[in-house]
């Protein structure tokens, strides 16, 4: 309906009719001078939310984000273990396996008769035996004869650690490792292996990885060139597996052409901040290693460690330096790892082949280890 003048009868655009008939005022939504209580609660209620996302994402962010302090220490020579009394600093394990190995550790005279340990000015050995069979006097048909070595000195925080290697051993049953640990209180004092591999018949990588009591995860910010495997470093997850770090992705870490081209070299810095593991080919060792070595001038590591969220300081004391070939046993006597490269069973090719155990050998030059000022070591 209009008026007398065309317009249409009827409430203004800016007024509606309520059920009542009357007539109101309508205003925008975003109007707050007109909310009422309902209004101001669906207001807040939104602001909160938004403020509780914004600060959930900043959270995550920053602990994605969080990274020690790895601020260069200065290192001086604390220790070297070299020449023909290079296992005078060891003491000789002996006895059960702690890995379930198809093993025999002699001690230090055995080792010597046998010829499992030796040392000249540039070089020390570390082999397994090959002398005994099955059927022999004395015979393998319990484990075979090998060597387990673990420094008298033991080694604390602010410590870094130089490994000249120069073989790796190889062979069906071998599981060789270089490591640190504090082998009466395992796992509370941690384990920290720098070269480690199982059934090495050709080439493979070398596996860096840390083992530790409860409360110890890698699921952080790592700046390093290997590839992580695991994150949980706690003994009891993942069958003791640790969190390991494959050392490279062309197979020259570990194994026969590692020691055709002269082996290399491992380092290893253990501190608050994190453990930080480096491992350089014959040909690209940094020069400063043996003279004076500035971890922070030799690019990111190997393998990285942070403390972020595994308190380094109370995961990892006393730890001596261990090297060892270990035959069958937890890992490398499982069948379906051993079966990957191996023929028949672990414990029989062990016991029965002793000629395959020719290459089985650790060759090391020096071991040198560089100290911080406020760096702990001890004696055992």
């Amino acid at each position: 309906m209009t008026d007398n003048y065309g317009r249409p009868l009827g409430p203004p655009p800016e007024y509606k009719v309520d059920r009542d008939d009357t007539l109101y005022h309508h205003h925008p939504w975003y109007n707050f001078k007109y909310w009422g209580k309902k209004g101001w609660l669906t207001f807040s209620a939104v602001i909160l939310a938004i403020i509780i996302i914004i600060i959930v994402v900043a959270v995550v962010e920053a602990k994605a984000n969080r990274y020690p302090d790895y601020s260069e220490l200065s290192y001086s020579l604390a220790e070297t273990y070299s020449g023909a009394d290079f296992f005078d600093n060891f003491d000789y394990f002996t006895g059960y396996d702690p890995s379930s190995g198809f093993v025999h550790y002699v001690p230090e005279d055995e080792a010597t008769s046998l010829n499992l340990t030796y040392a000249s000015s540039s070089s020390a050995f570390l082999r397994v035996d090959t002398s005994v069979s099955n059927t022999s006097v004395p015979n393998a048909s319990t484990g075979r004869f090998s060597v387990r070595v673990t420094s008298k000195k033991q080694y604390g925080l602010d410590n870094l650690f130089i490994f000249d290697v120069k073989h790796s051993p190889l062979g069906c049953g071998t599981w060789p490792a270089l490591w640190l640990s504090d082998p009466s209180n395992w796992p509370t004092n941690g384990e920290i292996d720098i070269m480690e591999a199982v059934n090495v018949v050709s080439s493979t990588n070398n596996q860096m990885t840390l083992h530790t009591s409860s409360g110890c995860s890698m699921s952080v910010k790592r700046k390093e060139t290997g590839k992580s495997l695991t994150t949980s470093c706690v003994n009891s997850t993942d069958d003791n597996a640790g969190c390991g770090v494959d050392s490279s992705t062309d197979k020259t870490t570990f194994g026969s052409t590692f020691n055709t081209n002269g082996g290399g070299v491992l380092a290893m810095e253990l501190r608050s901040a994190g453990i930080r593991m480096w491992q350089f080919a014959r040909d690209s060792v940094p020069v400063d290693v043996w003279t004076g070595p500035e971890p922070d001038t030799w690019g990111e590591a190997t393998a990285d460690f942070p403390n972020t969220d595994c308190d380094i300081s109370s995961h990892f004391r006393n730890q001596s330096i261990i090297a060892n070939i270990d035959l069958c046993g937890s890992w490398a006597g499982t069948q379906s790892v051993y079966g990957e490269n191996c023929p028949g069973t672990c414990t029989d090719y062990v016991a029965n082949y002793p000629d395959a155990f020719t290459d089985a050998y650790w060759e090391f030059g020096n071991f040198t280890v560089w100290s911080a000022a406020n760096s702990t070591a001890s004696s055992s």
